[in-house]
Formats: C-alpha cells, sequence, structure tokens
C-alpha cells in the first residue's frame, strides 16, 4: 500500500495504541505532528523538553500505557538525556523517537547536528536507526516491541530527510509476548527453601507493580505463610498499605519496622526487584540486612539476579506467574513454624513502630555537630519536615497517585504514604534526578483524570522544573496539586555539609526572595503559602477539591524550618584530610 513515510510512522502508532507524546515542537519532527490530531495523538508541548520526558515517564507509570517522547534534533533531543535514563531504571516502557540530522549533510558539522544514537547507548534499554524510508513501519514496530518486552525506554533515530516519501509500506501488526513463569525447577526449588523457613519475609520491587496481578499474587502467597511483606526503597505501592502483613519500605528513612523484621528473615523472598545497594543500606543505625539468609530473587532480567546479593536460588520469570507458581508447589504444612507467634510478632513491631512514627517531631543531630538544633531556636514557631508530613497524611486521599522528587524533605517523607494498589507513587528512581515531582504527576494526571495527583518536591529540586508553570496552565492541561517544601535550602547537600565539611555551605544557600506561590500566581494558577499544620491540611484537602471540581491547578508553598533529615550518603562520604593546604592567595593573577 503506497503511503507517505510520516503516514507509515503514524499508522504504526495508531497500531500500537500510543496515543500521548511528549516534548517541544521542530521542524525535524513537524511531518509527522502534522498529522497527530486527525490520528487521535496528542501532543503536550512542555516547557522544556527533560521535563516533557519525566511526564511521559510519569504517564506511563501511572496507567500501563506506553507513551512517546520527541523533540527538535540535537539540543532539542540532548534535553531528553536524563529523563529517559530515569525512565530506564524506573522499568518504564517509552518510546524515544529522535529524529537525526538529514543523511545527506551529516559529518559536515551542520546546524543541530549530534551523533544521537551514541548520546543514548547507556540510557535505553535498545535503540535502532532507520536506515531506508520503506523500513520505517518495521523498525518502529520492533523498537516498540523491544520497549515492552524489555520494560525499558526504546529509541528510533530518523534522518529528517526521510520524511516526505512515498513508499509501498505494510504496517505490522503488534505481537506481544507471553512472559515467562519460571523455570520449572528453579520454582519448585524456591517453594521447598519456602517450606522449610522459619521466619519468611517477602520483599516486593517494582516488577510485583509492572506485572499484571502482581500485587494480589503476591498477597495470596504471603497470607499462606503470614510472611511479613517489605518494600524496596520508593516502591510503597507494591502491597497494599492497610493489609496487616504490610511492613513498610526500606532504605532511606524508611520503615524501622520493615527493617526489624527482615533483619531476623531465614529465607527472603525477593520478588520482582534487582535488589539495588541503594535500597538495602542501614537504616536508623540498623545494619538489617540478614547476611545469613537464604535469598530467592525473582527477576525478569536475568542479568540483575545475583549481582548485588548472594542468592541461593534465582527466577528469571515474570513477577505474578512465579509468585503463583511458588503457591502451588507449597506443601500443606508451609508457614507452619511459629505462625501465630509470628503473626504476634508483626503486629508488635507495626504498632511500635507506628506509635514511634507519629511522636517523631524533629530530626536528630549526629554527635559533635549542632545544625537541627540551631534551626529548630532559629524559627521556633515554623513547622519541622515530619509535622508537615503528618499534616499531609491527614488530608492524603487514598486513591491519590502522589510523585516525589530529589531531596531531604521528600526523603524524610518515605516512610509516610501507602496505597490500597498499585501504580499510585511515583518516585524519581535510582538515577535521582531532581525536578522529576512536578512533571511526572502533570504526566500522571494526563493518564489519570479521574483521580486526584499531588505531586511534592523541596524548593531546591522545584527550581529546575518551575518553568513547567508556564505550560500547564492552558486550557486543555488537567490540574494538579503540587506541594514545594520551602526551607530556602539544598538540604541533602547541606546535612552533609555538616558533618563532614564543618559548616562550609558552598552552594547550599537558595534565594529567600523568591515565592514560589507567587510565581504561581504570575503564570495564571493559585498559589498558596502555609506556615502551620493545621492550615496545610486545610489548603490540601481545599486543592484537592477544586482540582477535582473546579479543574484549579494550585501550587502550596510550605514554609518549614531548616531541620534536616539523616545524610543522604552516609554510605559514600567520609570527611576530608587536608594534606597540602590550600590558600587563597596561590591564585594566578589575571
Amino acid at each position: 500500500m503506497k503511503m507517505t513515510t510520516e503516514e507509515a510512522f503514524v499508522k504504526t502508532l495508531q497500531a500500537h495504541g500510543i496515543r500521548h507524546a511528549f516534548g517541544i515542537i521542530g521542524s525535524a519532527m513537524m511531518p509527522i505532528s502534522d498529522i497527530f490530531p486527525s490520528a487521535g495523538i496528542t501532543f503536550w508541548d512542555a516547557a522544556h523538553e527533560g521535563s516533557a520526558g519525566f511526564m511521559a515517564d510519569g504517564y506511563t507509570r501511572a496507567t500501563g500505557e506506553m507513551s512517546m517522547m520527541i523533540a527538535q534534533n540535537g539540543p532539542g533531543i540532548t534535553n531528553f538525556v536524563t529523563a529517559v535514563k530515569t525512565a530506564y531504571w524506573n522499568h518504564t516502557p517509552l518510546l524515544l523517537v529522535t529524529p537525526q540530522a538529514a543523511n545527506k549533510t551529516i559529518g559536515q558539522g551542520g546546524f543541530q547536528e549530534v551523533e544521537q544514537m551514541k548520546l543514548f547507548e547507556d540510557m535505553v534499554a535498545y535503540q535502532e536507526e532507520v536506515r531506508d524510508p520503506s523500513r520505517i513501519a518495521e523498525v518502529l514496530a520492533r523498537v516498540i516491541s523491544k520497549a515492552k518486552r524489555l520494560s525499558g525506554p526504546a529509541q528510533i533515530n530518523i534522518p529528517r530527510d526521510f520524511w516526505t516519501q512515498v513508499v509501498d509500506i505494510e504496517i505490522p501488526e503488534s505481537v506481544e509476548f507471553e512472559v515467562s513463569p519460571g523455570g520449572e525447577n528453579s520454582v519448585k526449588n524456591a517453594a521447598q527453601l519456602l517450606d522449610e523457613a522459619k521466619n519468611p519475609v517477602i520483599l516486593n520491587g517494582a516488577g510485583v507493580v509492572l506485572s499484571e496481578g502482581g500485587i494480589a499474587a503476591s498477597m495470596a502467597l504471603a497470607e499462606r505463610l503470614d510472611a511479613p511483606v517489605c518494600v524496596g526503597y520508593q516502591h510503597n505501592d507494591a502491597f497494599p498499605g492497610t493489609h496487616p502483613l504490610f511492613a513498610g519500605p526500606l532504605g532511606y528513612n524508611g520503615s524501622k519496622a520493615a527493617m526489624e523484621l527482615i533483619r531476623d528473615a531465614d529465607v527472603v523472598l525477593a520478588l520482582g526487584t534487582r535488589l539495588n545497594p541503594f535500597s538495602t543500606l542501614p537504616g536508623y543505625g540498623m545494619e538489617y540486612w540478614p547476611a545469613d539468609a537464604r535469598i530467592i530473587q525473582v527477576d525478569i532480567n536475568p542479568d540483575r539476579i545475583g549481582l548485588t546479593k548472594k542468592v541461593s536460588v534465582g527466577i528469571v520469570g515474570d513477577a505474578a506467574k512465579v509468585a503463583r507458581g511458588i503457591l502451588a508447589n507449597l506443601s500443606d504444612s508451609a508457614g507452619d513454624h511459629d505462625r501465630q507467634a509470628r503473626r504476634d510478632r508483626i503486629a508488635q513491631t507495626k504498632s511500635a513502630w507506628k506509635q514511634q512514627l507519629s511522636s517523631m517531631d524533629h530530626e536528630e543531630d549526629d554527635p559533635g555537630t549542632t545544625w537541627n538544633e540551631r534551626a529548630r531556636a532559629d524559627k521556633p514557631d515554623w513547622m519541622s519536615p515530619r509535622m508537615a508530613w503528618r499534616a499531609i497524611q491527614s488530608a492524603l486521599p487514598r486513591d491519590a497517585i502522589i510523585s516525589s522528587d530529589i531531596g531531604n524533605n521528600c526523603a524524610i517523607g518515605n516512610a509516610y504514604p501507602d496505597f490500597d494498589e498499585g501504580r499510585k507513587y511515583l518516585a524519581p528512581g535510582l538515577f535521582g534526578p531532581c525536578g522529576y515531582g512536578l512533571p511526572s504527576i502533570v504526566g500522571a494526571k494526563i493518564g489519570r483524570p479521574d483521580v486526584p495527583v499531588v505531586g511534592f518536591a523541596g524548593d531546591g529540586a522545584f527550581g529546575i522544573a518551575v518553568n513547567e508553570l508556564t505550560a500547564i496552565g492552558r486550557g486543555e492541561w488537567p490540574a494538579i496539586t503540587q506541594i514545594v517544601f520551602r526551607n530556602y535550602q539544598w538540604g541533602a547537600e547541606k546535612r552533609n555539609s555538616t558533618l563532614w565539611f564543618d559548616d562550609n555551605f558552598v552552594g547550599t544557600e537558595l534565594d529567600t526572595q523568591v515565592s514560589y506561590a507567587g510565581i504561581a500566581q504570575a503564570c495564571g494558577l493559585k498559589g498558596v503559602a502555609v506556615r502551620t499544620m493545621d492550615e496545610l491540611t486545610d489548603t490540601l484537602r481545599t486543592a484537592i477539591d477544586e482540582q477535582m471540581t473546579a479543574n484549579t491547578t494550585t501550587l502550596i508553598e510550605v514554609m518549614l524550618n531548616q531541620e534536616l533529615g539523616e545524610p543522604f550518603r552516609r554510605d559514600a562520604m567520609k570527611k576530608p584530610v587536608r594534606v597540602a593546604g590550600i590558600d587563597a592567595s596561590d591564585m594566578a593573577a589575571e
């Protein structure tokens, strides 16, 4: 069938149900964006391509549907790098479309030219370049299929002079691959280990959320064993928070109950997780990872199994199918050893942690440092971060989708939110990009207009994405609620400075004259600054109601004292030793 290359491209998008594109318009993509409206594809033009990539990530994580990021060749495409690598570590299947400088002139150092394939080779799960206009649909279909199968972003690179050519082409049918239930023997071996376990613990990761029926399958297995269920760092939505077996998140500022319970495990079923090192770092002074426990690791990617922890059984497969297979292979007596005592200990440990968490108002100083003490004395009537998080929890609906950002105040909140279902917690993930909170929650709202959404960011990280306030107020964009924790500092770096650099605060201070609520108002949005717990709870309730009933976007600027939580990289830093000495007088004259 004869058609233009852009028609072939868009028809292939339609065949795969890709109906949302995020980016900034540019001439290299205009032949296809011109026919997006006719095809039922919405193009969301952000203020910055990096934020557009985070929007795509948020959309796909909230809905499970693939979306697309696309922009002008060269500088438009280079702005996607951070977002693409973020999606890679978030295991988000996205389509990255990179129009390339024309074949006719590439290599001559022309306008907006860069080697886009080399640029993304470490950022994507798969990439391919179109070599001939007649292959455009074939390559696109394969790239989309690879993104889905590898659960990550995949790139198609297209020389811009391949558009507006007439080709004789067939649109490939969408081919879906069935995911693996794991090896028969390895599943049986895992079941045998759990049969013999006295203190089994399940650790759910992102794979449980991404797997169809993964949470329900892990719940059935946990109930059969009466095993507590921990979740990986930033995966608070990988098990229902109200379930009696839910122990909470591990990792930085996570759940002390989860850490205490997994510390005593003799068998750990790590379900749908790559066991990344940052997620199992000590917390609250505890080395909680059970060094002598037998580990069953389930991951869809065989390269991740046994990479960070010694495993007794490795299973390559889909989290839901593997969990159901293990359950089917358990003996009748599995989980019977001290079952009631285990139930009681789970309940008691959770209760003690809940009481402790609800009474935690302030952050501790390390021995020899006094920053938090001084911060409280400086603003005795201002909220602390933990007070703010408790006030927020009082107003958040159970069905809300929330996003987080990189930074100290967001990290302090890791122990607080829990959820009834998956695809509700959009944290920036292990690539750790600042500026994720606002654009990702916008993407989530585009995909889920029926539920309330709330984004969170510290004021340092928010400054990276603040320009999106100039984009999201337009009539076609849905309303969101954004909370900005305002303490006028890069908190994580400042806490590092108090511990290792003797309060030598280099680059950590923010402009106290800036009002983010004022910027929101200048952009035609609603901006409110709050200073007390009651004010925050009431304002958030009103903002969510107006989001859902009046399509009103509200930015809530939460004024906080400058208390700082645990150092973000206690594992990776130490106090420096000066040997030669540095003196400003050694600077060469101009």
